[in-house]
């Protein structure tokens, strides 16, 4: 902090003292975290020790559960009292805004159906195609060519490295509700430090792809047995520049994706089995993490 314009420079050994947290300083968000969960927590919610933004209530037949994104908020649960009460204690703290069911959260569109959740990114695909100037492209039905392996392109010309970059970091986050173009946008995000036109290439031919599955998403069905299943594989030396191996795993639970991932190994396999192996290493990791969240949401 700087001293005001006008304050007397003859106190220039004085100090400023922070009595409030303010908005932008590099203390800001640690403070506001400690006053959030400090809050939650005198109310009796209990913190998960596998996600630390979420935290819990269970009183006998009653279950609410809080997931907090910075200053974004969820509340679910089966007793709308305790709901309503947790609301007025944090709008009485907070001053926040209530806006209803839940439709729209960080970019992910919510629709509740006779079956159950939909979840998709209708609107944010929309604005990918609009900014890469691919609105008006032929849809495509199929994601990439089969068995295509990307190398470093120095042959062909350079694009764009930052409109680049920009186009796979949204690609990034797009799937949350899209575990189809995984493998694709894993592939691409390797060459954003050097893009090349063969890269850029494939970024449209999966951009064609999206426009013809714009309301793609995710079905999380109302009836289904918490049955936690998963699957992975490996394929030995997909990179064909640094010789290592991919893994890809995906965790269905009552039949719903919950979880997924497409990522180049760390080393270089030395063969297929231990490719394999790898594989089925992270995947467990993952599935042990999801059981200790499962535990918190109250199911076995």
């Amino acid at each position: 902090m700087k001293i005001p314009q006008g304050f007397s420079m003859e106190n220039k050994n004085r100090v400023c003292r922070l009595k409030k947290s303010l908005y932008g300083l590099k203390q800001a968000s640690r403070n506001w975290y400690e006053k959030f969960t400090s809050s939650l927590l005198s109310q009796r919610f209990k913190q998960s020790k596998a996600d630390h933004s979420l935290f819990t209530y269970k009183e006998e037949n009653s279950f609410v559960a809080v997931l907090i994104y910075v200053d974004d908020v969820i509340l679910v649960g089966n007793n709308l009292v305790k709901i309503q009460q947790t609301k007025k204690y944090l709008d009485k703290q907070f001053s926040i805004k209530d806006l209803g069911r839940l439709k729209y959260f960080l970019g992910i569109e919510v629709a509740k159906t006779s079956e159950g959740l939909v979840l998709s990114q209708r609107k944010f695909t929309l604005d990918i195609l609009e900014d890469s100037g691919m609105m008006g492209c032929r849809p495509s039905s199929f994601l990439i060519e089969s068995n295509l392996k990307l190398d470093k392109g120095e042959k062909e010309n350079r694009v764009d490295a930052t409109s680049y970059r920009r186009l796979i970091g949204r690609m990034l986050y797009l799937q949350v509700t899209r575990p189809d173009i995984a493998y694709a946008v894993n592939m691409l995000s390797q060459f954003v430090a050097n893009p090349r036109k063969n890269h850029m290439d494939v970024a449209n031919r999966v951009l064609c792809y999206l426009k013809g599955t714009v309301g793609q998403g995710i079905l999380l069905p109302r009836a289904g047995e918490p049955v936690l299943t998963a699957y992975c594989d490996a394929d030995w030396l997909g990179c064909p520049y640094s010789r290592r191996s991919r893994t890809g795993y995906l965790l269905l639970l009552g039949g719903a994706p919950i979880s997924w991932k497409s990522k180049k190994q760390s080393l270089v396999s030395r063969s297929s089995a231990e490719a394999e192996y790898r594989a089925m290493a992270s995947t467990v990791s993952e599935i042990l993490w999801v059981r200790w969240l499962l535990k918190d949401l109250q199911i076995s």
